[in-house]
């Protein structure tokens, strides 16, 4: 089938709680895929790792059944959604690479259920109550971007939201959209003195990402709070304020902090074209001058 021709499309942010089973998690985020795709979206994105709680609450070789296959059963499960419903969709899972050998991977599936492809976490957190580098082992794909039926899109994950360098290079192979499937939230003990400027630096180095590279920028993040069993402390706390950011850096739309929401956002893709030819960055870029970003710290 050829690609869309038209630069209108409309996404979808699916915001939830997790509860303890999989396989229901599974279905109600596959309810709410499928409804979303009634409703209009063409491309529809998960939040990171929506098939269970946050396990990286602790370090704990338990939670290493959680993870599946790639391409496996969840893959199976939104491909056939995507051929049946025409939609294009991001799904962030647990993926086991082999024995020993694990990953925290978004899934690209296409509108006509094709799977794209893979984007594996390239920057792995290692805080209280975010222990990933005990789970993770970081990405080795690099960065990406794929072109879809209604559009070129990059996918990148949570901790990734925070490097520049990391929007800069998938933005640099033709992204539209950078997705960001996501499970950030605050510490309760620290959200009365921290959380407003937690968030909001949060929210604000994800719309400088689609100002520097003239794109959209979607951040899909969980809901709830989540208090593991055996895991000493108040749990965490997530913000849900999954949002869309224009080219400009503009909060198109914005979900609510404390409940599950499908967020329908329709974006005019013609408008990277534009930005990105009266904001020249792209054009004004000093590459010769840039050599030392590869190094740790220049002493």
């Amino acid at each position: 089938m050829s690609r869309s021709r038209s630069a209108s499309i409309t996404l979808g942010l699916i915001q939830t709680t997790c509860g303890s089973a999989p396989a229901e998690n599974l279905r109600r985020t596959l309810r709410r895929a499928e409804t979303a795709a009634r409703n209009g979206a063409q491309i529809i994105c998960t939040q990171e790792l929506f098939r269970s709680p946050y396990f990286c609450q602790s370090e704990d070789h338990a939670n290493f059944k959680l993870a599946e296959p790639i391409p496996g059963p969840s893959t199976a499960a939104f491909q056939k959604l995507a051929r049946q419903r025409r939609v294009v969709i991001i799904a962030s899972l647990f993926e086991k690479r082999a024995a020993g050998l694990y990953h925290n991977t978004a899934a690209v599936i296409d509108a006509d259920g094709t799977l794209l492809g893979i984007y594996r976490k390239m920057h792995i957190p290692d805080d209280p109550l975010f222990y990933e580098k005990f789970y993770f082992t970081p990405g080795d794909l690099g960065f990406r971007a794929w072109t879809t039926r209604y559009g070129r899109i990059g996918v990148l994950i949570c901790w990734d939201q925070w490097f520049p360098e990391a929007a800069r290079l998938t933005a640099l192979q033709g992204a539209q959209i950078l997705f960001y499937p996501t499970a950030i939230g605050w510490h309760p003990v620290e959200k009365a003195a921290l959380g407003k400027t937690q968030h909001a630096a949060w929210e604000l180095i994800q719309r400088s990402h689609a100002v520097a590279n003239g794109c959209y920028v979607a951040a899909v993040n969980r809901v709830g709070h989540e208090v593991l069993k055996g895991v000493a402390g108040e749990g965490i706390e997530f913000w849900g304020q999954s949002f869309v950011a224009g080219p400009s850096g503009e909060i198109l739309a914005k979900a609510r902090p404390n409940q599950e929401e499908t967020l329908l956002v329709p974006v005019d893709l013609d408008r990277v074209d534009i930005t990105r030819t009266h904001w020249p960055f792209l054009r004004d870029r000093r590459l010769d001058a840039y050599g030392d970003l590869t190094r740790r710290w220049i002493d």
